[in-house]
């Protein structure tokens, strides 16, 4: 009998193609729509880019072109709990959070495949850009980097258990995104030429700021901008959430060089700013971390590192502190490590692990 798989359809034309290409390999597939929220909810009039209605529409065409029966689960009361209102209190505590992450490990992957079981599949799959294999010599699931460098997902991915991975496909991982919308042309889906989506799904204008103001009914509370090296108050911000670690643009202060958001000092509202050298640090620990091609690390691992989604992945050193946290000791100083973003650790093309950006360790 084909083997089951539950696959997740954003409506979206990687997600429509990775559902084709199941089914081209004999699969058995049922497609599903995650609804995540509602826009009232976030005060946004009309669809977002993610999400919308015209999204799962788009998805249920696809299935019904494909011949796949199609569900719609409400993972809005989840998703509110486990990733928008950790993203605001991330802020409040004048933290940048990465919601991708933790809707990856919560809502999107977390809650999916208990409900494939339900339904009797044997896998999930999503449209990531990432790939999964089996290492014999180890007896462990590797979660590994998409081919295509440009779209590589893996860094979401790093919150993945063993058992999620032996029962998650990823159908794109080996391909490019151009061969993807070729085969999508090629196959008549609706999604082949739909653009992709850039924004947070829920800030689909990209203002944060605002998303939060409109949740919690509150306005950021000013404060003072503060010369991280002479301690000179050199004018207000306007709430810390307006701002994060590394941050040129936007400050309105003038002064006799360019000035950066250094960090953040929560408990007295100041936002400290001073010179791009400020900015660097050689060492971090972070917090709540997964590791996946290897069970523990009983002695320090030299890998690479990509301390923020878009970074290229540099040498460090990791070592394990014991209650899921890492220190990590990059080779060469690195600029504007920022806490609540996650760190990401590499062997090559393979996910070593992962965790949460806590604390910035600098020389002094």
């Amino acid at each position: 009998m084909s083997k089951k798989v539950l696959m997740a359809m954003s409506g979206g034309v990687d997600s429509s193609t990775a559902a084709l290409l199941l089914q081209e390999a004999g699969y058995d597939v049922t497609g599903v729509t995650l609804r995540m929220f509602r826009n009232e909810d976030i005060g946004l009039e009309g669809d977002s880019r993610c999400c919308s209605l015209s999204d799962t529409e788009d998805a249920r065409l696809v299935a019904h072109r494909l011949g796949i029966p199609f569900y719609v689960f409400n993972f809005c009361d989840a998703f509110r709990h486990c990733v928008i209102d950790h993203f605001i209190d991330e802020y409040n505590r004048g933290r940048t959070p990465n919601p991708c992450v933790d809707c990856n490990r919560d809502v999107k992957l977390g809650r999916l495949y208990p409900k494939a079981e339900l339904l009797g599949c044997d896998y999930i799959a999503t449209g990531h850009y990432a790939n999964v294999a089996f290492d014999e010599a180890s007896g462990r699931w590797l979660l590994q980097r998409g081919d295509d460098e440009k779209k590589d997902q893996s860094y979401m991915l790093y919150t993945l258990s063993q058992e999620q991975l032996a029962h998650t496909l990823f159908p794109l991982g080996h391909l490019h995104k151009d061969e993807i919308r070729a085969r999508a042309g090629e196959a008549g889906l609706r999604t082949a030429r739909k653009p992709d989506s850039q924004d947070i799904c829920f800030v689909p204008d990209g203002d944060y700021a605002r998303v939060i103001r409109t949740i919690t009914g509150k306005d950021p509370e000013p404060g003072p901008f503060v010369h991280v090296d002479t301690g000179e108050v050199l004018g207000t911000h306007k709430g810390q959430l307006h701002y994060t670690i590394g941050q040129r643009k936007g400050l309105g202060i003038a002064y006799a060089y360019p000035l950066f958001v250094i960090r953040k000092d929560l408990e007295r509202n100041i936002v400290y700013v001073g010179p791009q050298e400020a900015l660097f640090a050689r060492s971090l620990i972070a917090t709540d971390c997964n590791l996946i091609s290897v069970p523990s690390l009983p002695e320090p691992l030299h890998v690479t590192a990509k301390p923020r989604y878009h970074a290229k992945d540099v040498g460090a050193v990791i070592s394990d502190l014991g209650d899921g946290k890492i220190r990590v000791t990059f080779d060469e100083p690195q600029r504007a490590l920022t806490p609540g973003q996650a760190v990401v650790f590499y062997d090559g093309k393979n996910v070593v692990g992962g965790g949460t950006i806590d604390v910035i360790e600098r020389e002094d």
